[in-house]
């Protein structure tokens, strides 16, 4: 059974991420598949060199340089997604290979707004309000509030992911979500086993 975690920035989805790893539930994390294949000798450092040399620093791909790229031009995202993409594909394939038999979490950032939804076998939402969503992501300090609308105006809205979830994990509290994820998994693993 292949379950989608999803959730738009400052939501809590690494988190309860982790929570399903703690549980033993083998976690495919789109983000941590970028950061392979943007490190020094990853698959994305050639062709994202070719295209734009300026992002490419000390051997890797540079995440600074790319926004500064994608804020200088924004064609430069598309390019980016065509080389990045079937490239995070094929890193997804080979986890879930190796996993074939086994209840598996792809914790994915994009999961509806890149159609991902459609590959998988249930979809858990992560959740926050807004104001909670907009002070975590502010209080890291790794980005501006203009940045922030940004990337929310580029993701599905909350309360639409909501609606298309088979599961929502409300973030509001650790303790609340760790029972969240929980009953989760006992009515995954009952409907795995049925």
């Amino acid at each position: 059974m292949i379950v989608g975690l999803t959730g738009s920035i400052g939501m809590g989805k690494s988190t309860t991420a982790g929570m399903f790893a703690a549980h033993g539930v083998p976690v495919w994390d789109a983000d941590a598949a970028v950061h392979r294949l943007y490190a020094k000798g990853g698959a994305a450092v050639v062709p994202l060199g070719d295209a734009f040399p300026s992002a490419i620093v000390d051997g890797a791909v540079s995440r600074t340089q790319l926004k500064a790229l994608i804020s200088d031009d924004p064609d430069a995202l598309r390019v980016i997604e065509t080389i990045v993409h079937p490239l995070v594909a094929a890193d997804r394939a080979a986890f879930l290979t190796a996993h074939k038999e086994e209840l598996v979490l792809l914790d994915i950032p994009l999961l509806f707004e890149t159609g991902g939804d459609a590959r998988v076998d249930k979809i858990v939402v992560v959740s926050a309000p807004p104001d909670v969503q907009r002070v975590r992501v502010l209080d890291r300090g790794t980005m501006t509030e203009a940045q922030f609308d940004t990337i929310l105006a580029k993701q599905l809205p909350d309360a639409e992911k909501r609606d298309r979830a088979d599961y929502v994990v409300e973030t509001t509290s650790i303790e609340a979500a760790e029972r969240q994820v929980a009953a989760i998994l006992d009515d995954l693993r009952g409907q795995k086993d049925a």
